[in-house]
């Protein structure tokens, strides 16, 4: 059963040596992520998941000590996803569920973890359904679970944006702002997958696979930061 979810975003830059002269811009988004995992750390999972977006070739689960590095990204950093189990099987891991491992070894999850760790790389074209389906299955894996979703908004939120201007980016964001502090499990599974395609959102499925994972759980939810730095909508929440 889920017991709590935390929802932060995922871009590399999150990571000061990868963000290395802009670090301090995002120093509010990294705060509200701790306070975030911290609501996971308090509800004593049994096992935590982060689910994260993934190309198709990084998709599926991973183990707990799987390895991940922000090498792509010009940056000589390992992380690993919770305890070192002796193996670092499973692949490497995707750069969203990277970024996750690295925020769980800042709050100090890795060194002295509250419960084991699993990570599950989600497609981006994986449909609504899917998704939930997926949800509840995570939640049925252990009597307590805990969840840490990784997932940017829209990419096209200004002229400068990854993707460009698109007015609908901004509407967008703001109903899954409203949906992610409200725990409306209904409001993210009606999310237009091909609408989120086109606004360049990487959250879209992992909030779906909250959704699923949450539909029996009663959790309440609150939203600690919403932003769009460099034209990218921010989203952090705890559901607990």
């Amino acid at each position: 059963m889920l017991v709590a979810a935390a929802v932060c975003p995922c871009p590399p830059l999150l990571v000061p040596e990868v963000a290395a002269g802009a670090a301090p811009e995002l120093d509010s988004v990294r705060a509200a992520c701790t306070d975030a995992l911290g609501v996971l750390a308090a509800a004593r999972p049994d096992l935590l998941v982060v689910v994260g977006p993934a190309e198709a070739s990084g998709s599926g689960p991973r183990p707990e000590g799987a390895r991940g590095s922000f090498r792509g990204f010009g940056v000589d950093l390992e992380v690993r996803l919770g305890r070192d189990t002796g193996t670092g099987s499973g692949g490497e891991l995707p750069s969203s569920l990277a970024v996750a491992a690295w925020l769980l070894a800042c709050t100090g999850w890795s060194d002295a973890p509250v419960a084991p760790v699993e990570g599950l790389g989600v497609e981006e074209s994986l449909t609504p359904e899917r998704c939930a389906a997926a949800g509840r299955d995570l939640a049925a894996r252990a009597g307590r679970v805990a969840l840490l979703v990784m997932g940017d908004g829209s990419a096209r939120r200004t002229l400068k944006a990854p993707g460009y201007l698109d007015e609908r980016a901004e509407p967008f964001d703001t109903g899954v702002a409203r949906a992610l502090g409200e725990a409306d499990t209904s409001a993210l599974r009606a999310l237009d997958a091909l609408l989120a395609q086109e606004l360049k959102v990487s959250g879209r499925a992992p909030w779906q696979v909250l959704a699923g994972a949450a539909e029996d759980a009663g959790l309440s939810g609150t939203l600690l930061h919403e932003d769009a730095p460099y034209g990218v909508g921010y989203l952090v929440a705890a559901w607990s």
